[in-house]
C-alpha cells in the first residue's frame, strides 16, 4: 500500500504522475489542482471568443455612416460580459494553483482564437497553424508538468509580509515607474502602439495577479474555516484588484480597437505570462525549491508556447492584405499625394477609400 505524501518538487511530481497517471489515487490526490486548471482553462477559452466579439462589433462601428459609441453595440457587451466571465474563472484558478501554472493556460486563448477563426471566418488550414498548435499544446503540457505544484494558502498575515518585503517593494518601484514612461508617451506623445499598449496591461497584471491569488486564497480558507475577511488587507487587496482589472481592460480594449485580434491576443499572452512568471517568482517565491532540470523544463515550455503562438498567428494579417489592397498605380489616369488608396491596417478607415473631398483636392 503506498502512502500519497505532498512532493517536494516538480521532478518528483513527473515521475508519480507517469506510474499512474489518471488513477484513482492520482485523482483524489490532485481534485484541487485539476480544478484549477479546468477553471483556467474553460476562462481562457470564453477570453478568446470575447476579444473576437469586442474586435467584430468596432469593425460593424466603423462602416455606419453615423458612428455611435462602442458602448450602445449590444455585441461588445456581450464580449465584455464573456470576458468578465472567463477572468472570473481565471481568479478562482488563482485560488487553486500557482500563479506560474495558471498563466500559461492562456495559450488556450490563442488556439480558441485560431480555431474560431477556421469556423466562422472561413480561414483556410495551414500547416504553420497545425504546426504552432502542436508545440503550443506540448509546451503548456511541460508548463503545467514542470511548474511548482506546492498548495499554497497565502494567510492574511502572510500576505502583509510579502508587501513589505524588500524585493516586493524593489519590484513595485520599477514596475511604477516603467508604467509612468510608457503613459506619458501614450497621453503626450500619442504613442500607441501595440507594445506599448500591451506591456502598459502587463504591467497592470501584475498587482492584478497579485490580489487576484491573495482574495481567492483567503476567500477559500474562510470557507473552509479560517476566517480571514475580518483582516484589513483583503479589502486592501480587493480594491486593487477591482482598480487594476478596470484599467487593464481599457488598455486592451484600446489595443483591439486599433489592431486586429490574431495580433493583440498573442502578444498579451506572451506579456500576460511573463508577467505572471516573474510576479509569482518575486511575491508569492514560487520558484523556490524548484530543481534545476524543472526550471530547465519549465522554460523550455515557456520558449515552446511562445513560438507557437508566433507560428499560428504568421501571415494571417498578410493573407487579408493581399485580398484587399489596393495600391493607386493600378488605376489609371488618378495622381495622389499617398502612394496608396487603402489606409492602413491599424485605421478606422481601414476597408474604405478616401473621402471624395479629399480625391478631388489630390487631383487638382
Amino acid at each position: 500500500m503506498v502512502t500519497l505524501q505532498p512532493l517536494p518538487n516538480a521532478t518528483a511530481r513527473w515521475k508519480a504522475t507517469v506510474g499512474g497517471f489518471l488513477s484513482s489515487g492520482w485523482y483524489h490526490a490532485n481534485q484541487t489542482l485539476l480544478l484549477g486548471i479546468a477553471l483556467a482553462v474553460a476562462g481562457n477559452f470564453l477570453i478568446s471568443i470575447s476579444l473576437n466579439l469586442q474586435k467584430y462589433s468596432h469593425v460593424q462601428s466603423a462602416r455606419l455612416a453615423n458612428q455611435k459609441p462602442i458602448y450602445r453595440s449590444k455585441l461588445w457587451w456581450c464580449g465584455i460580459i464573456l470576458m468578465g466571465i472567463g477572468e472570473m474563472g481565471n481568479f478562482a484558478a488563482y485560488g487553486f494553483a500557482a500563479a506560474m501554472l495558471v498563466a500559461p493556460l492562456g495559450s488556450v486563448a490563442v488556439i480558441g482564437s485560431a480555431l474560431i477563426s477556421v469556423l466562422f471566418q472561413n480561414e483556410n488550414v495551414r500547416s504553420e497553424g497545425v504546426l504552432g498548435g502542436t508545440l503550443t499544446i506540448a509546451g503548456t503540457f511541460l508548463l503545467v508538468t514542470f511548474a511548482p505544484h506546492v498548495a499554497q494558502e497565502p494567510t492574511a498575515r502572510r500576505i502583509q509580509s510579502y508587501l513589505v518585503s524588500w524585493q516586493v517593494l524593489i519590484y513595485v518601484i520599477l514596475g511604477v515607474i516603467t508604467f509612468c514612461v510608457l503613459l506619458y508617451f501614450y497621453k503626450r506623445r500619442d504613442v500607441k502602439h501595440v507594445v506599448v499598449l500591451l506591456t502598459m496591461a502587463a504591467l497592470l497584471a501584475s498587482p492584478t495577479i497579485i490580489s487576484a491569488k491573495a482574495v481567492a486564497a483567503m476567500v477559500i480558507l474562510s470557507v473552509k474555516g479560517a476566517m480571514q475577511l475580518t483582516y484589513p488587507i483583503f479589502y486592501l487587496m480587493f480594491i486593487i484588484m477591482v482598480l487594476s482589472c478596470v484599467f487593464q481592460v481599457k488598455f486592451l480594449s484600446q489595443a483591439e480597437k486599433l489592431y486586429d485580434a490574431k495580433v493583440v491576443i498573442p502578444v498579451n499572452y506572451v506579456f500576460f505570462t511573463v508577467s505572471a512568471i516573474v510576479t509569482g517568482a518575486i511575491f508569492y517565491q514560487e520558484l523556490q525549491g524548484m530543481s534545476l532540470l524543472s526550471g530547465f523544463m519549465f522554460l523550455f515550455g515557456c520558449l515552446l508556447s511562445f513560438v507557437g503562438v508566433f507560428l499560428i498567428t504568421q501571415n494571417r494579417g498578410k493573407e487579408h492584405l493581399t485580398s484587399f489592397y489596393i495600391d493607386s498605380g493600378h488605376i489609371p489616369g488618378l495622381t495622389m499625394r499617398r502612394g496608396k488608396i487603402q489606409p492602413e491596417s491599424n485605421s478606422l478607415s481601414y476597408g474604405s477609400l478616401l473621402n471624395e473631398g479629399e480625391s478631388v483636392k489630390t487631383q487638382n
